[in-house]
Parts: C-alpha cells; structure tokens; sequence
C-alpha cells in the first residue's frame, strides 16, 4: 500500500510541474527577447537642418526623429531651439520649394524625398521659397 502512495505522489508532482510548466509558457513575458519588435515601432530618421534666410544656424545640424512624429512636432522643436519667440513665424521647407503639412509623417517625407539614408529640411523665420 505504501509504494502506491509513493507511485502516487509521484505522479502528482510531475502532474504539478507540467502544469506549471505549461502555465508559464502560455504568460506573456516581459522579457524583450521574446517580444517581436516591429520594425516601424522604431524607426529613427536622420534629418539634416539647415538654416535660410534670417533664422539663426544651429550648431547641431543632423538629428536622429522618431519615424511616426509629424512635421509639427519638429517645428516645436526648432522653435526651441533657436529661441524663436511665440509672435515670430517660421518656416520648414523640403527641397527648398514646399512646405509640408504640420500633421505630415517625418517618414512619409523621408520615403518621398529622403536622399542619402536623411531627410533635408530647411527651416527659416520667413517665408522663402514657395
């Protein structure tokens, strides 16, 4: 009788550690290995800067933007920047002709018009080109 208590408690605890077993892998993990990671989730773009007309240059032309941020965020960010008051304009240009909507995707632009692995943008306070 002993030995089928023992035979079992055996199986009982194998029968506990499958489960466990098989409880942890169906958890979703934290771990970011076992995360898939899309490749647009991201995605960085290099986008050149370069000053026109009476803007100020900026002593850091190149910067790395979130592929998914509009074109507003980035004219936020040069206002910033450049210590651009809140009654000046400014002006972002791509390729030196055309102002691109605020809600225009920095990857749509960089798909349509970026060379060399970066997207050039030309900013100015005012109107340039257009």
């Amino acid at each position: 009788m002993a030995d089928n208590n023992e035979n079992v408690n055996e199986v009982e605890n194998k029968t506990e550690q499958v489960l466990k077993q098989t409880e942890t892998k169906n958890e979703p993990t934290t771990s970011p290995v076992s995360k898939p990671v899309d490749p647009s989730e991201k995605k960085k773009i290099d986008v050149l800067l370069k000053a026109a007309g009476d803007a100020p240059i900026m002593k850091k032309k190149k910067w790395a933007v979130d592929a998914n941020k509009p074109v507003a965020y980035l004219t936020e960010f040069i206002r910033k920047y450049i210590k651009c008051e809140p009654s000046e304009s400014l002006f972002i240009y791509v390729n030196q002709t055309f102002v691109p909507a605020p809600d225009q995707l920095i990857s749509n632009l960089f798909d349509c018009f970026g060379t060399d692995g970066k997207l050039v943008l030309h900013y100015c306070k005012s109107q340039a080109w257009g």
